[in-house]
């Protein structure tokens, strides 16, 4: 190993010699500087590195507060600037170019810097982080941007950035001004008419989810990885994997998430994990720099730029990953510990047009109050009943937000997510349906916090039913076109499944309503706008409706067991009332600001992470 601060910390105790060579084999394989894999890897905190270089006379300079002169900056490669951890400041006036250095000792560095710049270099200390912060700030702009741009210029078909197109605004408003004209006309039989179409997609979008949920529930998971199998594979036979952590102003479950990486069984050294901070979120990055205990993560910070999204901030990530698989988990989010093991081995095992595979998402708080229940029971038979429902149709998965799992180079290939779309991710499920790819399973959980306060779940939920709209919006551009690509059965898949959603929770009030005005008032009026025939197939649709649906959200107690949960289910009618608000909120911010990425607040929660670790391995 080259001189650096790593050969001096042995000496007062900070290392071993064999934990030197395992960072010395890290930074080679990665390519980075000795001090970042050091900290990086979870060798060494923070504080004993200040510490020591303190100690060693070489106090931190604070950069962010120092003149730069940008001339010098300019010449670098952020990608360089990033893993080797300098940043050039200015001329000293005295011929000696002067560099801020997470290692001043480092004197490999200070041989390749004196050779680049042509001139006498001077490297004294900084933080890691700060040098992080200022590299991405100065140099990131090129990668922020193609992080925003990019799907947009190779395949702008799939890019949410335009939300209607004018096709689409010609439509929408022909079929508005035909209903009023068609109501001016004849009032009554016009208002008949949609109120049976709007009962008729309410009760048609459900009986097509029962029945997806009823085939998930018969349906044998091709994709199973055993615990005998896991145990099987060979720790140096396993590839470098990245996980990217997007995280906004989460200062607060920063220890929590360092927490639930370490219980992860895959080898320290092959985890490239991204901690992925916005520019403007020093809460998050202070946090950071003040844990007391070693972190296994790489802090990224994201340059500002709009839209400002996960989606965003995720591709500006994949310019520096390292692994051949990647994955994604939010911060409070408790994998299993051989999550990602079983993918390694599933993909192994897979052809290879699968790219992606997705784990399943629970709650750890499931009980916490009534809300929690109800969203356990929705999450259950989403990834228990209707993914593998989707799956065994051969039509477009709409992926969950995280635990999706994908090979890094077909990630790029689809360009990655889509920074202008609220719901990424089932986006990116229908793209890589449309290409010929595949999605898996994996028999794999990953337990988060279930929103625990009405009015936050209504901002997430609004954000979802919104990137439900953009995304259905997206791949209708060109209705023929989309049915080249994917199929009749794909088609009528894509629209029932993510395009009725919204709807059926925005005719849901509607039909509430028809249903409370007849039988509150008993006007003349009214019985003309429903007759009997027409009362009795509304009635009908909606109470069908609403029981098919309470039994779907019973039958998803049963693969886990969670049968405490089962009477919970009679309430999904006051459940969807929510979802309504949700959905007339996200319409209204399609509208009037549809890339904007409402903000849900974690760690609302009382559940302690040790329940939470409890309850993943019941789960499982």
């Amino acid at each position: 190993m080259p001189v650096c601060a790593l050969n001096n910390m042995i000496s007062v105790g900070l290392f071993t010699t064999a934990k030197l060579e395992q960072i010395e084999e890290i930074a080679e394989e990665y390519d980075y500087a000795y001090i970042k894999a050091a900290l990086n890897f979870g060798f060494l905190t923070r504080k004993q590195y200040t510490s020591f270089l303190e100690r060693s006379g070489f106090p931190l300079f604070d950069i962010r507060n120092e003149v730069i002169d940008e001339t010098f900056v300019s010449e670098c490669d952020l990608l360089h600037l990033n893993a080797f951890l300098y940043l050039p400041i200015r001329n000293d006036g005295k011929g000696n170019l002067i560099i801020a250095a997470a290692d001043p000792l480092d004197e490999k560095l200070l041989g390749v810097l004196e050779l680049k710049f042509a001139t006498k270099v001077k490297l004294v200390a900084a933080s890691d982080l700060d040098i992080t912060w200022m590299v991405h700030k100065f140099r990131g702009e090129y990668y922020v941007k193609e992080a925003v741009f990019s799907l947009m210029r190779k395949d702008p078909e799939s890019s949410g950035l335009i939300t209607f197109t004018d096709a689409q605004l010609v439509v929408i408003f022909s079929l508005i001004a035909l209903a009023f004209t068609m109501l001016t006309i004849n009032f009554i039989s016009v208002f008949i008419f949609i109120n049976l179409v709007f009962s008729g997609i309410f009760l048609f979008a459900i009986l097509f989810k029962l029945y997806i949920a009823l085939k998930g529930s018969k349906y044998e998971l091709l994709e199973t990885v055993t615990k005998a199998e896991v145990k099987s594979i060979e720790n140096d036979s396993l590839p470098v994997y990245t996980i990217l952590l997007p995280v906004y102003k989460e200062d607060k479950l920063i220890r929590k998430l360092i927490w639930n990486l370490r219980s992860l069984d895959y080898p320290r050294g092959k985890l490239d994990v991204k901690l992925l901070i916005e520019e403007d979120d020093d809460k998050t990055l202070n946090a950071v720099r003040n844990l007391d205990f070693p972190a296994n993560f790489e802090t990224i910070v994201v340059p500002f730029h709009m839209p400002k999204t996960k989606p965003k901030a995720c591709n500006y990530g994949l310019f520096f990953c390292k692994g051949k698989y990647l994955t994604i988990y939010d911060a409070e989010d408790v994998p299993d510990s051989d999550q990602l093991k079983k993918v390694v081995c599933l993909f192994r095992k897979l052809p290879k047009d699968y790219i992606v595979l997705q784990g399943a998402l629970n709650y750890f708080n499931k009980n916490e109050n009534v809300l929690t229940r109800m969203f356990t029971l929705e999450y259950s038979y989403w990834f228990d009943y209707m993914l593998p429902g989707l799956q065994s149709l051969d039509v477009p998965i709409p992926l969950g937000g995280t635990s999706n799992h994908f090979k890094l180079d077909k990630l790029k290939e689809l360009g990655g997510w889509d920074p202008f779309n609220v719901t990424e991710d089932a986006d990116l499920g229908v793209r890589v349906f449309e290409k010929r790819y595949k999605v898996g399973v994996v028999n794999s959980t990953t337990l988060e916090e279930a929103n625990n306060e009405p009015f936050n779940w209504i901002r997430q939920r609004s954000r979802w039913i919104k990137g439900y709209m953009q995304t259905s919006l997206v791949h209708m551009r060109n209705p023929v076109k989309l049915v080249n690509k994917i199929g009749w059965r794909g088609f009528f898949g894509f629209n029932f499944f993510v395009g009725f959603t919204p709807i059926t929770f925005l005719l849901y009030p509607v039909l509430l309503s028809f249903w409370v005005i007849y039988i509150i008032f008993s006007l003349d009026s009214v019985k003309v706008l429903f007759p009997d025939w027409v009362l009795y197939i509304s009635i009908f649709n909606f109470i069908a409706g609403n029981t098919l649906m309470i039994y779907i959200n019973m039958l998803a107690v049963f693969k886990r067991r969670y049968y405490e949960l089962i009477l919970f289910a009679l309430l999904n009618p006051l459940y969807w009332l929510m979802h309504s608000i949700a959905a007339y909120k996200g319409l209204w911010q399609l509208i009037y600001k549809p890339f904007y990425w409402e903000k849900t607040n974690h760690g609302l929660t009382k559940v302690s992470h040790s329940a939470a670790a409890a309850a993943n391995a019941n789960a499982t």
